[in-house]
């Protein structure tokens, strides 16, 4: 790896072909902020990543013709700039990105933040290894900021220096994300959820108010284990106080196996060097038949709305999308190979404006992320039920139950009638 100055770096930097852009906490804002100064030398430039923190300025309207957008998940900081053209949306299981960055998708450069290499010469991905560890083994460049804030993380995003062509140094902190407030809906839902997870059970959660809910009713269970695509501050109070301990997993037991974290610096400093934990690429561990090889493994996702028959739309709202496929499937399809695993849909009976999430039929332009056939147990803050192994006029009854109480009449005379 050779260090340049930041008057340096801008000879480097790519001016066309395919880039990726390493994310979550681990965007590498420096590099992406001298991309920008250099726009007007860019042509068609695409950067592809899962979602970013920060401004995604490159996806501004000015920055036609220097710069294209293919986003795997859909941040925050993008939704509001997707056209579907020049800032677009590849709808992709999280467990198959590496394959299309090894083939389709195979970069041409990589943008990374990584820590600074120990005295044998290896660096960490970090927060962030997930689909990076593969862009950057396929990439012709690549080039990282190298900050000292990044945590060492041990698995496979350990980096040789050697791996990498051109180093920038920094010195910032990395982006975070606080934790949201948990209404007692959420508190509500989260005791339905922990109510169904055994002690021993294997979890995978996310980000959001219902998992931190469901990690805040799980303080008295038992020898958990974890094999996650990503976990937040959350999941912190489990691991610190024993109720973690990966001692039933099949799958590196005693390891918490996740391929990227985000959340605050406690995460960060908590993840740094720490020997209880596995950074693994998502290729590994979302692939369903490892998931299934962990017993009594409980999947636990969210979705946008749920229609009668259990088609799940998890990542638009009608046709505008505000996330991505993720790892929703890999974990349900896993959930339903391991022995006594279960897979639950989380989420509130209303949205914040009173519409229900439980429809007769999904919005018009609506992804199904998860089919009917998959969908397992659902959960609201009315209870929860399982759909596998229903018919349809089974789960339609289990799930206007399952609905806002003012919502039922309605729901079940919209079943009738279109039923």
């Amino acid at each position: 790896m050779k260090m340049l100055s930041s008057a340096a770096i801008a000879d480097v930097l790519p001016t066309r072909g395919r880039v990726f852009v390493h994310g979550a906490a681990a965007t590498p804002h420096r590099l992406l902020e001298h991309l920008l100064a250099n726009a007007a030398r860019c042509e068609e430039l695409e950067l592809m990543h899962l979602h970013t923190m920060g401004e995604a300025a490159y996806c501004r309207p000015e920055y036609a013709g220097q710069f294209r957008c293919t986003n795997f998940f859909v941040g925050a900081n993008v939704r509001g700039l997707l056209d579907y053209s020049r800032v677009d949306y590849l709808p992709c299981f999280l467990s198959a990105i590496p394959a299309l960055l090894r083939g389709s998708k195979r970069p041409d450069a990589c943008l990374l933040q990584i820590s600074p290499p120990d005295a044998a010469g290896y660096c960490s991905l970090g927060t962030s290894v997930d689909v990076a560890r593969t862009a950057l083994r396929m990439a012709g460049l690549r080039i990282a900021q190298v900050n000292p804030q990044m945590p060492r993380t041990l698995g496979e995003g350990v980096v040789h220096v050697s791996e990498i062509d051109y180093g920038l140094a920094v010195d910032q902190p990395l982006s975070e994300a606080s934790p949201e407030r948990l209404s007692d809906t959420d508190r509500q839902i989260g005791r339905h959820i922990a109510a169904l997870v055994d002690d021993g059970a294997t979890l995978q959660v996310g980000i959001g108010s219902i998992p931190n809910a469901v990690l805040m009713a799980l303080g008295d269970h038992q020898h958990l284990g974890v094999h996650t695509e990503m976990f937040s501050d959350g999941l912190l109070p489990l691991l610190q106080r024993g109720v973690v301990t990966n001692r039933h997993k099949r799958f590196h037991p005693g390891k918490t196996v996740t391929s990227f974290v985000s959340g605050t610096r406690a995460l960060f400093d908590f993840v740094h060097a720490n020997p209880e934990l596995l950074f693994l690429g998502s290729d590994t561990v979302n692939d369903p038949t490892v998931i299934a090889r962990n017993p009594q493994v409980v999947a636990i996702n969210s979705a946008v709305e749920v229609d009668l028959s259990g088609q799940v739309c998890a990542d638009s709202i009608g046709p505008k999308v505000i996330s991505g496929f993720g790892g929703q499937l890999d974990f349900i399809r896993g959930a339903a190979g391991s022995a006594g695993g279960k897979a639950i849909i989380a989420l509130q009976a209303r949205t914040k404006h009173g519409r229900s999430r439980l429809v007769a039929r999904l919005q018009h332009g609506a992804g199904v992320v998860t089919t009917r056939g998959d969908v397992d147990y659902l959960v609201t803050e009315y209870g929860s039920a399982q759909l596998r192994g229903k018919t349809m006029g089974e789960r339609a009854r289990a799930l206007i139950q399952l609905a806002h109480p003012d919502d039922r009449e309605g729901l079940a005379r919209a079943w009738r009638d279109g039923g």
